[in-house]
This record gives structure tokens, C-alpha cells and sequence, in this order.
């Protein structure tokens, strides 16, 4: 399947009844095991990446971290992935260079987002006008780059920065809504934490919506199962798999050196099997053997 398939395909799955959740991803194996679970798509966390590379923030990671590491997931799977556009590391022409790059790496959607990626102190957004032009833009260079179904992802942290939860939400519903007139095909509310805000998002949001679950301020608030009742579009889980593995990791090892065997690990299956790696991997074509026919 061509990138410009995989995109439509995303966009349906967006545009479906039933929730669309996507897991997201920090590297191919992650991604690898996405997708073997059965899920439809993935999503990539320049969050997760960034802790991975053990980089301060999304910021450090940069483009170039963020880029290679997005064309080894796409590598990796069959099935759609989003990038995370960040910011659209940019302005201008900066930012349409960037998605080219991100579309000529394969992906099938990208996240871009109004907030004011790196700046000192709290968490802001950038002024609407600024982000609806990076939204024409992103759209404009999809199209020049050959993808022009590349589904994009118009994320506002309007209400995540805010001080005023109530506000935030208006504000967060306002954005939403011109995001989706400039071109986005769905919009993202960061910051999310209870069902009522995401019903009331569902009430004044004119267009598909996607939030955020299995957050810290949120994971015991929002159940996928309630999420999927309200109608939302898409849910992404965008520390799910990192915050999983680094658990895991540290409690394997941690029992291990406090240990001095396996056994507790063991007993615990911590480890996976060989068939599990098995499953994972990628059928190679077999080189021939027929070394001299033509």
C-alpha cells in the first residue's frame, strides 16, 4: 500500500463510527508491537522519543532526531503512522520544509500544534492567526510533496496552558473549530481529564475529535471504554508504551541485581519468549539457492 492509500485509509478510520485509538510510538520495536496487537494505526510521541533519547524536551529532540526516528517506525509496520509534526519546527518556510521531509519519510498524518514548543516558563500557545497560517502551509506542502491526502492533525493546548479550566475549554472549542475550517481533518485537545470536558468538546466542536488518554492527570478518569461511548474519533495514548516499558525495564532489572538471579523475574514473566521476538520480525525474501540458473 502507496503512502497516499495509507492515508486515505487513516482518514476513514478518523471519519468511522466506532473510536479510532492509537498507541503511540518511540521507536520500531514499539511500533512493531502496535501494530502486531492489532490496532489500525500508529501514532508517533515526540514525548516518548525525546525521553528515550534522554533529551529534556520534544524542543532538544529537534527535527532531525524526530524525522530519522519517524522513517524507522514507518519502516517497520504496514499499517498507517502519524508523525508528530511538534510546532511544525518552524515558521514559514521552515515549516513546509519540514513536512516534506516528513512526507517523503512515508508517514500518513501529522500532528501539528499552536503551542509554544521550547520558550522558558509556563506552557502557552502561539496567537490563532500565526497557527492557522502553519496549518495552510502544511496543507500547501503536503500537496507539492505528492501527498495531498496526508492527514492532518490540528492540536491546541489552549486548554492544558490555561488557568482557568472553563476558559480554556471555550478557548480550546474556538481553535478547535478553526483549525478544522483552515484544513485540519480532525482536531486535538491536550489536557483533557474528565468525560464532561470531552462532552462538552463533543457538543462545540464542529468536525472530528481527538483526545488524549492513560495520561497521568487523566488515566483514572478516562476509560477507553467511556471515551468510546461519547463518539470522540480518535483517542491517542502518547505515554502509554514508553511509561510501560520503563517500568518494566526498572523492575526487572531492579529485581535481578537485588536478587542475584532470574528467578523472581522469571516468576513474574518479565521475559519474553523467542516466539514472541518471532513474531515480531519481518519475513525476509529467502536468497536463492539456485546460484546458476538464469
Amino acid at each position: 500500500m502507496n503512502v497516499t492509500a495509507k492515508s486515505r485509509l487513516l482518514r476513514e478510520l478518523i471519519q468511522a463510527r466506532a473510536t479510532l485509538v492509537m498507541p503511540d510510538a518511540f521507536d520500531p520495536l514499539s511500533a512493531k508491537i502496535i501494530e502486531s496487537l492489532g490496532f489500525p494505526a500508529v501514532q508517533c510521541s515526540g514525548f516518548s522519543m525525546a525521553l528515550a533519547a534522554m533529551r529534556p524536551t520534544e524542543a532538544d529532540l529537534g527535527l532531525a532526531a524526530n524525522l530519522g526516528m519517524t522513517q524507522a517506525i514507518v519502516a517497520a509496520v504496514q499499517v498507517p503512522v502519524m508523525a508528530d509534526g511538534e510546532d511544525g519546527f518552524g515558521e514559514g518556510a521552515a515549516v513546509a520544509e519540514a513536512i516534506r521531509a516528513f512526507v517523503a519519510a512515508g508517514v500518513a498524518g501529522i500532528n501539528v500544534e499552536d503551542q509554544a514548543l521550547g520558550q522558558p516558563g509556563p506552557k502557552c500557545t502561539i496567537p490563532m492567526e500565526r497557527m492557522l497560517a502553519k496549518l495552510q502551509t502544511v496543507r500547501r506542502a503536503a500537496r507539492e510533496a505528492g501527498n495531498p491526502d496526508l492527514v492532518l492533525n490540528g492540536r491546541t493546548d489552549a486548554l492544558a496552558a490555561a488557568t482557568d479550566r472553563a476558559a480554556g475549554l471555550r478557548e480550546a472549542a474556538e481553535r478547535a473549530n478553526a483549525y478544522l475550517a483552515a484544513g485540519a481533518d480532525l482536531a486535538f485537545v491536550t489536557g483533557v481529564a474528565t468525560l464532561e470536558e470531552v462532552q462538552f468538546l463533543m457538543r462545540e466542536i464542529n468536525g472530528p475529535l481527538s483526545v488524549a488518554a492513560g495520561m497521568p492527570y487523566n488515566r483514572h478518569q478516562l476509560s477507553l471504554t467511556a471515551l468510546k461511548a461519547t463518539g470522540v474519533a480518535r483517542v491517542s495514548l502518547p505515554s502509554v508504551a514508553v511509561f510501560a516499558a520503563l517500568r518494566a525495564m526498572t523492575d526487572t532489572l531492579r529485581s535481578i541485581r537485588d536478587t542475584g538471579d532470574f528467578a523472581e523475574a522469571a516468576a513474574q514473566n518479565r521475559f519474553c519468549d523467542p516466539a514472541d521476538i518471532a513474531a515480531l520480525r519481518v519475513a525476509r525474501p529467502q536468497p536463492s539457492t539456485n546460484c546458476g540458473a538464469p
